[in-house]
């Protein structure tokens, strides 16, 4: 694959300095204009105050891009024509000069090749709502079965099925393990009822990562890392708000790629912009353990 580097993260590469991968989906189709771009800075802002170089995937014009300059990132966060890039579309979108933001599945497997160890993101794509009447599955999963990298998340996002997605998780061979908590996190939520195991430092996360590839895994370590308790919305609450979206989501007969972002924006206009801003501290929280992370691999 024909990558180009930032000069800031090819600088690093060469120094053998500390690299995070950070997705460009959640900033195009995760969050408003300009909460997004907001976001992207702090998150970038908030890596190399802490000594690691951030690297935002993307692709631009059909190359796929390992570190952004501020105006790729302006222009992922304002324009309409950014595709959503999944893992099974990078080669599609590199044949036809395409401009779009990668996904979980896509900026792992282009952090892999970029010989980047760990990835940060909000939450990771699961097993929707009826998957046995739709079989709406996200390639995330598949990609994460694939990719041998640190992958932290604060679980699933809550608008999925939780149990049918960590069940899918255990089946697919992806060591998932939760970040002081022994209960996988919904995303806007600290808890779902759905035990985990628990690891208790990046030091911890970084042994059992060795250990699957010692093993000869060639799957991700997904730890799952819950939102912070003074931003985290009740799950119970947060349930009626994605019932709410649901009805609507059928009633407009939405299908395919376009239910999260439907289903995000709409779970934020319910809660009154509450789910917003606890994605952007959860995704942060993602980044500052991330940062952890990587400081201790290289």
């Amino acid at each position: 694959m024909n990558i180009k580097y930032s000069d800031a993260v090819m600088r690093a590469r060469e120094r053998g300095e500390p690299i995070l991968a950070l997705e460009s989906t959640i900033i195009s189709h995760g969050m408003p204009f300009p909460e997004n771009l907001s976001f992207a800075k702090k998150a970038e802002s908030l890596c190399r105050d802490n000594g690691v170089e951030p690297a935002t995937i993307a692709v631009i014009d059909g190359v796929p891009h390992v570190g952004l300059e501020l105006e790729q990132l302006d222009k992922i966060s304002r324009s309409d024509t950014i595709k959503k890039v999944s893992k099974g579309a990078l080669g599609l979108s590199i044949a036809r000069g395409w401009s779009g933001a990668t996904t979980v599945s896509s900026t792992a497997h282009i952090a892999n090749i970029a010989e980047i160890p760990v990835f940060s993101t909000g939450g990771i794509g699961g097993v929707h709502r009826d998957a046995e009447l739709t079989f709406d599955i996200s390639q995330d999963l598949i990609a994460l079965s694939q990719t041998p990298i640190v992958v932290i998340a604060s679980g699933a996002k809550s608008i999925l099925d939780i149990p049918k997605t960590v069940e899918l998780l255990e089946t697919l061979s992806i060591t998932t393990v939760g970040y002081n908590t022994k209960e996988f996190p919904s995303f806007y939520s600290r808890i779902s009822g759905v035990p985990i195991t628990a690891v208790e430092s990046p030091e911890d996360i970084i042994n059992v990562f060795n250990a699957n590839k010692s093993v000869g895994h060639s799957s991700a370590t997904l730890v799952a890392n819950p939102i912070p308790a003074k931003s985290e919305i009740p799950k119970n609450e947060m349930d009626d708000f994605i019932e709410s979206a649901l009805v609507q989501l059928s009633k407009q007969e939405i299908l395919g790629k376009e239910v999260t972002p439907f289903l995000l924006k709409s779970v934020a206009k319910k809660t009154g912009g509450r789910s917003l801003e606890a994605n952007i501290a959860l995704a942060l929280n993602n980044v500052a353990l991330g940062i952890k992370v990587a400081k201790k691999m290289y």
